[in-house]
């Protein structure tokens, strides 16, 4: 029997590829080649015996239409190396870098440079074409391209050379049928079953890397049926072309010889044991609960059995899954009270069979500090000149009564003062803030609902109830309450769900001076937005977040957000007069609908490069006991997460301007019940943690019905592509292991509340600057 058997590619890539990464080092080279390249050839530092290496070609001839020819070029293409040496307009920057800095002092300057950008020259002597053609020929017989033949060429031209390589090939082996070869049981029966599976097709043509594919999907289906100590390197491919004389060849799979007994049993699993408050050097006296035929080993009952077994997948009697492993740890990793989940099986041969073997499951968890304390200091700056510190503190209690759950406990105190603007009027205001919430790592629900519906993850149950005093000295004193009941949950690792059925908010404003009334007296919409002291809503966000897998090309990210008000009080409420608002327990509530798309797409360049877009649309309708949505639930536009080229609150609504320029008004006029927006940025690295970006911004609100007090200038019309607020920057950011310290840039190109003619104008002389934490999107 005449056989083709499997080769394994070798990579030489013996030599590192340099890129440019970002147009801060194409600004460099440009500078440098300015400064000398134009004056200095590299030409005269090439050894007299030697050639500069410029690269090399590859034409392919074919006996036959080959499928994919792009493809294949593009992997043939890959083992031509080395690569020579980078070239910007015809110049050779890095090449120039080094021997400028074989000198005897070549100087900090060009040290540095070359240290970033240089390279060390590519000579005609450094490439082996003989070996290029050996690995070009390891690829085509990789694909089915057996009995193929490569040349090369070397053409020299001045102090340089390239070189030009050919491959001849032939038409291609293809696959007449694929069948397994013989393999001892119990194992043969379920490699049968799923060589019958195979995507594999008469007249494929013979594929290493397919092949690799076929053993990787049998090995993982195998150890989903409890095959424990299987490998995909046990299988071997052999492929039989004795039968056939047109290229045609039978495929074999079977077991390599001497392949572990133990390897080719299912094993299931005997006990499982939990170790709720695993630590390494723990010597201390334990005991064993059994609970659902589990055993839970701890040294006092600090989890409750009972509510951590829901989390745990893995049973007594199930044939081993790593699946099963894998959702067991991200389950019980879900809690928030462990550090660590570490799952180990240990065989156990005295129980063993020749057709059946014997696992035991040891899950270790590590829990983590029981109480904690995080405090945070911010810097906080507005639109009408309002800045000052705040300082927010946060007491976590774990694991509060032995079943994972978490107690919040925050307080907040801010100040700010005005510190800067044409109206400054000596304003300041004090913010106070205390929140609770609890986390309950399971679903508190009057029917009692089954865990096991949930795979992915088990929801969680949150409430919390807070509130906050704000004083603004001059203007009002505004004391507001939240409380909220509601679910987390983890569809799969892409998708989460957040409903609130119990929302409430409720604010007073008391203390008003003149001034404010004033502000309210001319601004109706915005004094009925204050009216209504009472929110009882229901909320759910729905979330796909794709941008996990940071390694695809392309990244996409979509955020729903549905806000209801009003309507279950709504069949409670009481009204004295047919004009008058309802009331629930004495209180006028409002009632709205609110949505939000949120949507975002990266284009993953590579190299830490990207361009991140997204568009944002978001509508309220007041309706039923509300005329206009509450001031709280308004849009707002500009800032640092918005439209970085306008100060927070700053933009819009529509094209109106406050020509008096009174700041006050200003900071609570500008809010709507429509809201567009949509960014792109380019971000790439510059130095270590240094990252760049450049960007452009577009948005702005409106409102759907006019208020008078902005002269019918704040209503959406079908126009409002030309209403825009739009600006351009650029930006620094401090990327530390995920933690973003942003620095950006921002001028205005287009703004709307200019008479028009005058609206675009690049104001280079007033760029904003915004500081944050973490990306804008």
């Amino acid at each position: 029997m005449k056989k083709l058997k499997l080769m394994k590619v070798l990579n030489r890539n013996n030599h590192k590829r340099i890129y440019l990464k970002t147009p801060l080092k194409i600004l460099f080279i440009i500078l440098i080649a300015i400064g000398g390249l134009y004056s200095c050839s590299v030409t005269k530092y090439i050894p007299e015996d030697d050639h500069l290496y410029t690269g090399a070609s590859l034409e392919m001839i074919s006996d036959s239409i080959i499928k994919h020819e792009d493809a294949l070029k593009n992997e043939l293409e890959t083992v031509l190396l080395p690569a020579p040496n980078k070239k910007i307009l015809g110049l050779y920057p890095g090449l120039y870098l080094y021997y400028k800095n074989q000198k005897e002092n070549p100087g900090f300057i060009n040290r540095w440079l070359y240290k970033k950008l240089g390279e060390k020259p590519v000579y005609q002597s450094d490439v082996e074409t003989y070996e290029i053609e050996k690995l070009l020929l390891n690829r085509l017989e990789n694909r089915g391209f057996f009995y193929s033949r490569a040349s090369s060429k070397t053409e020299e031209k001045g102090k340089k050379a390239s070189v030009a390589y050919t491959v001849k090939i032939p038409q291609p082996y293809k696959m007449a049928r694929y069948q397994l070869d013989t393999i001892p049981p119990p194992a043969q029966v379920e490699i049968k079953d799923l060589v019958s599976k195979t995507s594999f097709k008469e007249g494929m043509r013979f594929d290493l890397n397919n092949m690799k594919l076929e053993r990787q999907r049998i090995d993982f289906k195998l150890k989903e049926k409890g095959y424990y100590n299987f490998d995909d390197s046990f299988l071997i491919f052999e492929a039989d072309t004795n039968t056939y004389n047109n290229k045609r060849y039978d495929l074999f799979l079977k077991l390599k010889k001497e392949v572990p007994k133990k390897s080719i049993v299912p094993y299931k699993i005997n006990n499982v044991n939990v170790y709720t408050s695993y630590e390494i050097s723990d010597s201390i006296q334990t005991e064993t609960i059994r609970y659902n035929g589990k055993n839970f080993i701890q040294k006092e009952v600090v989890f409750k059995p009972k509510y951590l077994d829901p989390f745990i997948t893995l049973e007594a009697d199930q044939y081993y899954s790593p699946e099963n492993s894998k959702n067991t740890a991200r389950r019980l990793s879900t809690i928030g009270a462990y550090k660590y989940v570490n799952i180990q099986y240990q065989e156990i041969d005295s129980l063993a069979t020749d057709t059946l073997g014997v696992l035991e499951s040891n899950i270790y968890l590590s829990p983590l500090n029981k109480r904690a304390l995080r405090a945070e200091l911010q810097l906080v700056t507005k639109s009408n000149n309002f800045s000052g510190p705040a300082f927010a503190i946060t007491f976590s209690n774990r694991n509060l009564f032995g079943g994972g759950e978490t107690l919040n406990t925050s307080a907040k105190v801010g100040y700010e003062t005005q510190i800067g603007g044409a109206n400054k009027t000596g304003k300041s205001s004090l913010e106070l803030g205390f929140k609770n919430e609890l986390i309950f790592p399971r679903v508190l629900f009057p029917i009692k609902i089954n865990e096991n519906f949930f795979k992915y993850a088990i929801p969680k149950t949150k409430m919390s109830i807070g509130a906050n005093y704000l004083k603004r000295t001059q203007l009002y004193t505004l004391l507001s309450g939240t409380g909220l009941f509601g679910y987390m949950w983890d569809a799969n690792r892409f998708i989460t769900h957040d409903i609130n059925p119990v929302s409430i908010n409720y604010t007073e404003l008391s203390n008003t001076t003149a001034e404010f009334d004033k502000i309210l007296e001319d601004n109706p919409f915005l004094k009925r937005s204050f009216d209504q002291q009472f929110i009882p809503g229901l909320t759910y966000s729905f979330t796909y977040n794709g941008l996990v897998d940071v390694h695809k090309k392309h990244q996409f990210y979509l955020n729903t957000l549905f806000d209801i008000a009003g309507n279950t009080v709504g069949l409670l409420g009481k009204q004295k007069n047919a004009d008058d608002p309802k009331t629930f327990l004495g209180l006028e509530y409002a009632q709205y609908a609110k949505v939000d798309l949120d949507l975002h797409y990266h284009l993953n360049l590579g190299k830490d490069q990207l361009i991140a877009t997204r568009l944002f649309a978001g509508y309220g309708m007041a309706y039923g006991n509300s005329e206009v949505v509450p001031f709280v639930k308004q849009y707002f536009s500009g800032g640092p997460y918005s439209v970085r080229a306008f100060r927070i609150r700053s933009l819009g609504p529509g094209t109106y301007s406050d020509e008096e320029g009174t700041n006050d008004g200003d900071f609570f006029d500008k809010t709507g019940n429509i809201r567009l927006e949509a960014n792109i940025e380019y971000r790439f690295p510059i130095f270590s943690f240094f990252k760049g970006a450049v960007f452009a911004d577009a948005g702005n609100i409106w409102n759907s019905k006019e208020n008078p007090t902005f002269n019918g200038k704040d209503k959406f019309t079908s126009n409002f592509i030309n209403e825009l607020g739009m600006g351009a920057g650029i930006g620094l950011r401090v990327d530390i292991q995920s933690f973003v310290i942003r620095l950006d840039l921002a001028a205005p190109f287009h703004d709307p509340s200019l008479p028009e003619g005058e609206r675009y104008n690049f104001n280079l002389k007033a760029p904003i600057l915004n500081f944050a934490i973490g990306y804008p999107f």
